[in-house]
């Protein structure tokens, strides 16, 4: 130390100054990276009202549908475990629910998996695979391109009941697929091995607020560089009754099966299952990609109750230190928040405590005509539990797209234990657009473990499109699935998608289908100048006529493809020069040729 401080004395005025300067811009560069903003790429989504996809799951909240029904009868008998008095033992004391449709399907062949093995592997594990493939593919990148690279897998998921159903049954059935099928560490690792993914993969149980947990942990994964990619959700399924047995023992769930969130009825909540997931990357790297950036996470913070009032309530002043610290690593300002996605279940205690915490860590230098709007996806879907943040995230997301706030359902009349008129609080039960010059919206999230959550998301930056310096004649759409019926169902849904889209997206529909999409083995190219003839070639394909596509199976190998001008008399005046015209990748192969043989 002594020798470093001589050294630094006896360095002349310019050099200290230079050394200042090269410390500091370091210590800039390093606090850059530590909060940069990361990028949301891509979603994939099981939730009940069969939203399947981000843009159905837009158009029910949209609508304001509630999807919450009665407890299929797959699942158990409803009618004979119910009883509205929530103190008789062994009883539920709702019929409620939220649920997904086909929970029990599965292609294990798709992804590589033996019908045996599959038998035993959680819903939830085999759910987690079929989102994060289709959230890929929503980001633009084909999953079975991403072997070997630091792509982190970051799960959420708490509950285990269909380990429970296996271990309670005949021990001589067991098998050794029993501990990986069962094992939470393994819903994040099994979607790693499958894509040979090699990024840290980890499953966090922190409850309720276990998807956001993953969230946040994916973007710090992203800013240290521990990986470059990320995946990050949640998933919850409900098999059997035995935990909503202790919940409704506990006078926790809502006997209507409705979240009330922040109404004077709000009574408890109702349990719902699904699964979502996000496609994460640095936003430096994002831009320099070209990606779809769907949003911006700008910042995020988790903390803990720590001792409270109880272990299962919830703390205002840890809600509180949580939203500032989200905003302290955004970089912005309370009043610069107009929105959030609260964890609103729909409690006496938690919708007071959530409310009042939220004016107090947003309220300064807020407009008095400006109040924070906020909302809860758990009036639409119920709560989802580990999946419960991840919805309210992709809420957000969506809500940010489409520059509108979807209508909070069951608010008739606002909670009495809620100040609001001293709170710079609204809730816009009928939805309304989003008036902003910068629309950033927060989403919150808290475990009964006490573990907290809170994000900071802002909307997509602005960028012009970039336009062909060459524009094809004809663009080539191609589609491919792992059996024949699969690619019919595919065949339909581009027929619908492409009677949706304007003319001047052929070729970045080509693009995406070819290039970010996985080659599977029955594949089917269309060829065609303008999107409808791509349509009507698709649709005779659907109805048995096959003329004006190509189509076939085809071995897992990819062929390689070259073009060979042999000379030697096969050769003709101006062969090729349509193909350099208008082919921008074999115009730069060429051109480089060219190059190559100048000076030879």
């Amino acid at each position: 130390m002594n020798d470093l401080f001589e050294r630094i004395s006896n360095l002349s005025p310019k050099r200290l100054a230079l050394l200042v300067m090269d410390l500091q811009a370091k210590l800039d560069a390093a606090e850059q990276q530590h909060s940069q903003p990361i990028a949301i790429i891509g979603m994939g989504c099981r939730f009940p009202g069969g939203a399947n996809s981000p843009a159905q799951f837009w158009e029910n909240l949209r609508q304001g549908v509630d999807a919450i029904t009665e407890i299929p009868k797959s699942r158990w008998d409803a009618e004979a475990l119910f009883d509205p008095d929530p103190d008789v033992p062994g009883k539920i004391a709702t019929r409620w629910g939220g649920f997904i449709d086909n929970i029990d399907r599965f292609e294990p062949q798709f992804f590589g998996i033996s019908p045996r093995e599959a038998q035993t592997m959680d819903p939830q594990q085999r759910l987690m695979l079929e989102v994060s493939w289709e959230a890929l593919e929503n980001a633009g990148y084909a999953p079975d391109q991403l072997g070997g690279s630091k792509t982190g897998v970051f799960v959420g998921i708490c509950n285990h009941d269909y380990a429970q159903m296996l271990l309670s049954g005949n021990t001589d059935f067991f098998d050794v697929y029993v501990s990986t099928g069962g094992a939470q560490s393994v819903t994040s690792g099994r979607v790693s091995y499958i894509l040979g993914l090699q990024g840290p993969a980890v499953s966090i149980d922190t409850a309720c607020s276990s998807s956001m947990v993953a969230i946040h942990l994916a973007v710090q994964s992203l800013r240290s560089g521990e990986c470059q990619m990320a995946l990050a959700g949640g998933v919850n399924a409900i098999l059997t009754p035995e935990v909503t047995v202790t919940l409704s023992r506990a006078k926790m769930m809502a006997p209507d099966g409705r979240c009330k969130a922040f109404d004077a009825s709000a009574d408890g909540f109702v349990r719902s299952e699904g699964c979502g997931v996000l496609v994460l990357k640095r936003l430096s790297d994002a831009l320099t990609d070209g990606d779809n950036i769907q949003a911006v996470i700008r910042g995020s913070a988790s903390n803990q109750d720590g001792r409270s009032n109880g272990l299962t309530a919830p703390n205002g002043p840890s809600q509180i230190a949580v939203i500032r610290e989200a905003l302290a690593d955004a970089g912005l300002e309370p009043h610069e928040i107009g929105y959030v996605e609260t964890h609103g279940t729909g409690t006496s205690l938690g919708d007071p405590i959530e409310v009042q915490a939220l004016g107090a860590a947003l309220g300064k230098g807020r407009a008095a005509d400006k109040p924070v709007m906020i909302g809860s996806v758990k009036t639409n879907l119920g709560h989802m539990e580990a999946a419960a943040g991840v919805a309210g995230v992709i809420k957000l997301v969506l809500s940010l797209q489409h520059r509108e706030i979807p209508p909070h359902l069951h608010l008739k009349q606002l909670s009495p234990y809620i100040p609001w008129d001293d709170l710079p609080v609204t809730v816009p039960a009928a939805g309304v657009a989003w008036e902003a010059e910068r629309r950033i919206g927060g989403v919150s999230s808290f475990g009964f473990s006490g573990t907290n959550v809170h994000l900071i998301i802002e909307e997509a930056p602005s960028r012009e499109p970039v336009m062909a310096a060459v524009e094809r004649p004809l663009h080539l759409l191609t589609l491919s699935a792992r059996t024949e019926a699969a690619l019919k169902t595919q065949v339909e849904q581009y027929q619908a998608a492409l009677a949706a889209m304007p003319e001047a997206a052929i070729a970045d529909v080509g693009f995406t289908a070819n290039a970010g999409r996985a080659q599977l083995s029955h594949r089917l190219a269309v060829v065609g100048g303008t999107l409808a003839e791509m349509r009507d070639a698709l649709a005779a394909y659907a109805q048995g006529n096959t003329s004006r596509v190509i189509s076939g199976h085809v071995p897992a190998a990819r062929p390689g493809v070259a073009f060979l001008f042999t000379g030697q008399g096969s050769q003709y005046v101006q062969m090729g020069r349509e193909l350099y015209e208008t082919q921008p990748t074999f115009r730069a192969a060429l051109d480089e040729c060219d190059r190559i043989l100048q000076p030879l």
